[in-house]
């Protein structure tokens, strides 16, 4: 069996019984990194054997990881926060897994993207998430065209470092589109900012953003 396990995205208390017991009973655990994630396991005094688990080794692990679970080894695969596969590495594994007839599981959990979806009070019947947003401004521009054009509910992960120049172009888009920063979910100084794209801008200009961001976009508030 090879199961893909949730983390907590923040807030350690996050994790659930059956991850804890998942992890607890596996005979290896594949992470993203290593160093990341054994304070975690160490945390909850889980002493499994780790490997190595990213996007530039996936492709040359998967062998070895099929291999164990046909010998009977039962392995989970955690990413460094949240649900694997989601933004993470995992997508070729569950490939392998379905190509050679291997058990696996997926278990529900914390995820970054349904939290902050929730919390934004944006409208949720209708949504889409797009990763992490490209980081050339002329391609960024085109996906938040796009995103609003759709008319749903849009998510993007964003680095600090560009969230000023995001919410920039949002704001010549669309001065007053919706928009919710959600930063640092389910940690100590978690914050919603919500606001039009020119204010929150003009807000971040003031003080520049840290820590982890999901970026929403509301186009209802100027579709409707």
């Amino acid at each position: 069996m090879i199961t893909f396990v949730p983390t907590p995205i923040g807030n350690r208390a996050d994790i659930t019984q059956r991850a804890l017991s998942t992890l607890q009973d596996a005979d290896l655990i594949a992470c993203e990194d290593t160093r990341h994630s054994r304070p975690l396991l160490k945390h909850y005094e889980i002493d499994v054997p780790l490997i190595s688990l990213h996007d530039h080794n996936e492709q040359q692990r998967i062998p070895e990881i099929v291999e164990k679970a046909q010998q009977g080894l039962n392995i989970a695969v955690i990413s460094d926060a949240g649900t694997p596969l989601i933004s993470d590495p995992g997508y070729r594994l569950v490939q392998a897994c379905i190509e050679h007839q291997l058990e696996y599981t997926v278990l529900p959990g914390p995820s970054a993207v349904i939290t902050a979806l929730a919390g934004s009070g944006f409208p949720c019947h209708a949504f889409s998430f797009d990763g992490f947003l490209p980081v050339k401004k002329g391609k960024r521009r085109k996906a938040l065209e796009a995103a609003i054009e759709s008319g749903k509910t849009a998510l993007f992960f964003e680095s600090p470092h560009r969230l000023i120049s995001t919410l920039e172009i949002l704001s010549d888009i669309h001065p007053q589109l919706e928009v919710c920063v959600a930063r640092e979910l389910s940690k100590k100084f978690e914050t919603y900012h919500r606001g039009s794209a020119n204010d929150l801008w003009a807000q971040f200009k003031q003080r520049a953003p840290k820590g982890e961001i999901v970026l929403l976009i509301n186009p209802a508030s100027i579709t409707s």
